[in-house]
């Protein structure tokens, strides 16, 4: 069956299935359920790839804050040959230095005449200052010039004398602070003690016994590029065997030696691992993500607004073709 459409010219036939297959209201109401879905679902992939950025941005920011926060120690080791002589502030109290000497390749003779005064082959200096704590105790300190050849070993071996003493135990203090050769160009030696006694620890060295002390040097540098400096040390105490007379066993003998433990010198300094140039492009890429998805999105909202207009205008020309 045919039917003719009129027109301005010559009457045009088509066929009565081909025109309602066309027009059939399923068709069209299936391609524009799949144009919508299709819009929709690019709406919500803009909505999760926005959502997985902001979360990025987020945990970006977070970690950068928490990088920042606890920087990274790093640990590094320098070689030296010859240390800075550092300056070893003893205390002895009522005790008698009775010989200091320097000695290589980490050898000390035999012990003769101990307990006797002997030649000071080490360069010393008194220095008399207030107690930094209590502003009211006199200190009376005896500082010595360590050793500084590491190579060969260099130590500095000390003995003192007590005589009779009222206390069960007897001991002397002493601290070790980075430069002797600071100390003596200061222009207030006072107040550069204070200041030692202030920022560094002290140990001690008992009576009767040989204590080795092998120093090793920590530099920290700080956040605002300021470097302090500290020592550590190992200790070990070694029986001495003493030999004098049962008359001059009254008197208390203390031996200690200084020695470097090795020709490493540790450097310590924090770094912050937070790079904030890769958290700049990694936001930038965020960004770009976003603005594209955005524009995926607009650009299926018009499609969406232009598909719903056309078939309005086609729902209304096949009313007004009814009516």
């Amino acid at each position: 069956m045919v039917r003719s459409r009129k027109t301005w010219g010559a009457p045009i036939l088509i066929p009565a299935e081909r025109d309602s297959g066309r027009n059939s209201p399923s068709v069209r109401f299936s391609r524009t359920c799949l144009k919508n879905v299709f819009s929709v679902l690019l709406i919500f992939v803009y909505l999760l790839l926005m959502a997985v950025a902001v979360f990025l941005v987020y945990q970006t920011i977070t970690d950068f804050r928490e990088k920042l926060k606890h920087p990274v120690m790093s640990v590094s080791y320098k070689e030296v040959d010859v240390y800075e002589a550092p300056g070893i502030a003893i205390y002895p109290g009522k005790a008698k230095l009775l010989s200091c000497e320097h000695h290589l390749y980490d050898h000390i003779p035999p012990l003769k005449n101990s307990g006797q005064q002997r030649k000071n082959q080490c360069i010393t200096q008194t220095i008399n200052y207030t107690d930094p704590f209590t502003n009211q105790t006199m200190k009376h300190a005896l500082i010595v010039k360590g050793p500084c050849e590491v190579r060969k070993r260099e130590l500095v071996f000390l003995q003192f004398h007590l005589n009779e003493t009222e206390q069960d135990f007897s001991a002397i203090d002493y601290l070790l602070f980075s430069s002797y050769k600071n100390f003596l160009s200061s222009e207030n030696q006072t107040r550069f003690m204070q200041d030692c006694e202030s920022s560094f620890s002290s140990w001690k060295f008992s009576g009767g016994f040989r204590t080795w002390v092998k120093m090793s040097l920590v530099k920290t540098t700080e956040e605002d590029g300021s470097q302090s400096v500290e020592f550590r040390q190992e200790t070990s105490v070694v029986n001495y065997i003493d030999r004098r007379q049962m008359t001059e066993k009254g008197d208390q003998l203390f031996f200690v030696v200084f020695e470097w433990k090795d020709p490493y010198i540790q450097e310590i300094q924090d770094i912050i691992t937070a790079n904030p140039w890769s958290m700049i492009a990694l936001l930038c890429g965020v960004f770009l993500v976003l603005f594209k998805a955005a524009d995926f999105a607009k650009l299926s909202v018009k499609w969406m607004i232009k598909i719903r207009r056309r078939h309005l205008k086609k729902r209304a020309r096949e009313l007004n073709h009814i009516s």
